[in-house]
């Protein structure tokens, strides 16, 4: 059988490009004892896989020129000779950016359907979803009547940080890059305010009046500008959880620094980093909670649906335009009838 994948052509300076990227065609082996074959049906891209492109390896292993690219998809098991995945089985895993894999099941797991859609498990149930829930929880440690602000608010994690932040009682600020990004985030997901970042003319002021009193938790995804704005209006023991800095990803040379920084000594203010893959023994307790939310209707979430694996890397170079609201996602192929269907 022949199936399709996404190999990585070249190492990109700056801002990557299609040529960076090679679609293939390659062979199915069959399935040996203890391997499952799996059908891909959606694949996730993530701002993070540009540091996956660069030859140094950071918290994740750098992609290798002529070999395929990875991260997390959702499948279908089609042949099976591992008792613990029959066919039929839904499962995610890290093998994406192809339409087909072999493997023994090694880091795949087996999701419920009956959570939620199946896409949901790359993005609001997913690790979108799971690094906001953790780096919000842990690390912004919101209180109830509180200022949050949310960089990057209409993205898969942001959105999801924004809605915690006003189940836990905050008041929550997001930005994003459009006006009908920043009215989804106020009218559909109950943001306060939002800032559209592109017309905001004077950021720091725009941000100083949506937060009147000033800034107790900020959850940072971008970088550059809005976290130099929020750093100067920054409460005492207020708390920032560096997530990601998206506008930094394409720089060849990083930008100086931020004016505002020496506002943490006075405010005593904590700013910490994380990578969520350190902390996957608390994905249950995360999809117990998220999840719940979910279904009794306290949590909406966007996706941003590409069709087909030839699209998968316009789908990737959109995030960095602004293509998204919410998680961007690609299907690669129809999803099985429900257990029970007919």
């Amino acid at each position: 059988m022949k199936t399709r994948e996404v190999l990585l052509a070249a190492r990109p300076t700056g801002a990557p490009r299609p040529a960076d990227f090679r679609l293939v065609d390659v062979e199915v082996p069959e399935p040996k004892p203890g391997e499952i074959l799996v059908r891909n049906i959606y694949m996730s891209v993530d701002p993070y896989m540009r540091g996956r492109m660069n030859e140094k390896q950071t918290y994740a292993q750098a992609w290798q020129i002529g070999q395929p690219a990875d991260g997390r998809a959702v499948g279908e098991v089609m042949k099976s000779q591992n008792p613990r995945f029959p066919v039929g089985a839904i499962v995610a895993s890290n093998l994406g950016w192809r339409e087909h894999y072999v493997c023994n099941g090694e880091g795949v797991l087996t999701i419920d359907r009956a959570l939620a859609p199946l896409s949901a498990f790359l993005g609001v149930l997913g690790v979108p979803g799971f690094t906001g829930w953790y780096g919000l929880k842990e690390i912004g440690r919101p209180k109830s009547g509180e200022t949050l602000v949310v960089s990057g608010a209409a993205g898969a994690t942001g959105s999801l940080v924004v809605q915690i932040g006003k189940i836990l009682g905050c008041r929550v600020v997001g930005t994003a890059g459009t006006d009908d990004k920043c009215a989804w985030l106020t009218k559909q997901l109950g943001a306060d305010a939002a800032i559209n970042y592109r017309k905001a003319g004077d950021l720091a002021a725009a941000v100083r009046e949506a937060c009147p009193k000033g800034v107790d938790a900020y959850y940072e995804n971008v970088g550059g500008a809005i976290l130099d704005a929020v750093l100067a209006i920054v409460n005492p023991f207020a708390r920032i959880a560096l997530c990601g800095m998206i506008s930094q990803y394409n720089m060849s040379t990083p930008p100086p620094g931020p004016a505002n920084i020496r506002n943490m000594v006075g405010n005593r203010v904590l700013m910490q980093g994380f990578i969520i893959s350190d902390h996957m023994n608390r994905y249950p307790e995360f999809l117990a909670e998220v999840g719940g939310w979910l279904n009794a209707g306290r949590v909406k979430y966007e996706e941003t649906i590409i069709d087909g694996l030839d699209r998968a890397v316009t789908a990737f170079l959109g995030l960095f335009a602004g293509d998204n609201t919410g998680k961007m996602i690609v299907r690669l192929g129809p999803e099985p009838a429900a257990a029970g269907a007919r």
